[in-house]
């Protein structure tokens, strides 16, 4: 990538100390970048600095290809991890979805807008009747049925298709199977999945019915990075909202969709415009 019309980001961590602000913007000042955003935060009580900046690349000495061995010269001098990444290289986003649509339609509507910075090459299912959408939005449809015999096989097929599609980031949109740890690690903090949230907890099948039944008073959705450990990944966005007496089975099921897309959503944008670090089990969110 060419330096001329493009935006640099940022991602940092390292220990605390005095002056980290300042060293990094200095950096970025004397090599001839326009800082266009900053956002930083320390937690105080694991005395750990994190930030993102984002700059204006016009008139910048260092050229793109060489930014990640340069910056790094000073990220070791903090024992600091980092990325950068370039917003106009678009995300490269796989969608994973079974029977339910209602966070494949929130996706499709929201990239066909031109509002998500990422494109969609393909879309996988181990079930056919979303074909349909897929080919409303003219994107290509990729079955592969699954059971317990043929798991491991249909996932080699698809980890290939990612590679052949260069995938980079990984959505479950309601995709109702849990990924091999296999799958997993090909695709680090790159795997984005969805769930409902119950005050408490309805495990099992029909958890709308459950809660229903229980009289909850809240549900919500939570989004969150897949790992190796089923639905305890880093979370990147939660919402809820406040259930009564009034609401029938059917409006919790209707409101516990809405979460669902409408915090997937959420999560995917912050991902794709690179505003998540992962830190251990958890995730800061820079605004």
């Amino acid at each position: 990538m060419q330096n001329e019309n493009s935006t640099a980001v940022l991602l940092l961590s390292c220990p605390d100390k005095k002056g980290l602000v300042s060293e990094i913007t200095h950096f970025i000042y004397e090599k001839g970048g326009n800082i266009i955003d900053l956002d930083e935060h320390v937690a105080p009580e694991e005395k750990f600095f994190s930030i993102r900046v984002a700059w204006d690349m016009n008139n910048f000495s260092v050229p793109a290809s060489e930014l990640n061995k340069t910056f790094g010269q000073l990220a070791d001098k903090f024992n600091g991890k980092f990325e950068i990444r370039f917003l106009e290289e678009k995300s490269r986003v796989a969608v994973f979805v079974s029977r339910y649509d209602h966070c494949l339609y929130e996706i499709l509507w929201r990239n066909s807008t031109g509002e998500y910075p990422f494109e969609i090459p393909l879309i996988v299912s181990n079930h056919e009747e979303l074909k349909r959408l897929a080919e409303q939005y003219q994107i290509p449809f990729y079955y592969f049925p699954i059971n317990k015999e043929n798991k491991i096989e249909q996932e080699k097929k698809e980890l290939e298709l990612l590679s052949d599609y260069k995938i980079d980031t990984v959505v479950l949109a309601r995709y109702m199977q849990i990924l091999s740890p296999q799958f997993v690690e090909q695709y680090p903090n790159m795997i984005i999945n969805i769930h409902h949230s119950f005050l408490p907890a309805f495990a099992g099948s029909e958890p709308y019915k459950q809660a229903y039944q229980r009289g909850v008073k809240i549900i919500g959705a939570s989004s969150h990075y897949v790992t190796e450990k089923l639905d305890e990944g880093p979370i990147i966005e939660q919402d809820i909202i406040r259930i009564s007496h009034k609401d029938s089975l059917k409006d919790l099921i209707h409101k516990g969709r809405d979460l669902e897309r409408l915090v997937l959503a959420r999560a995917l944008i912050y991902h794709v415009e690179h505003r998540i670090l992962v830190l251990g089990r958890k995730t800061i969110i820079f605004d």
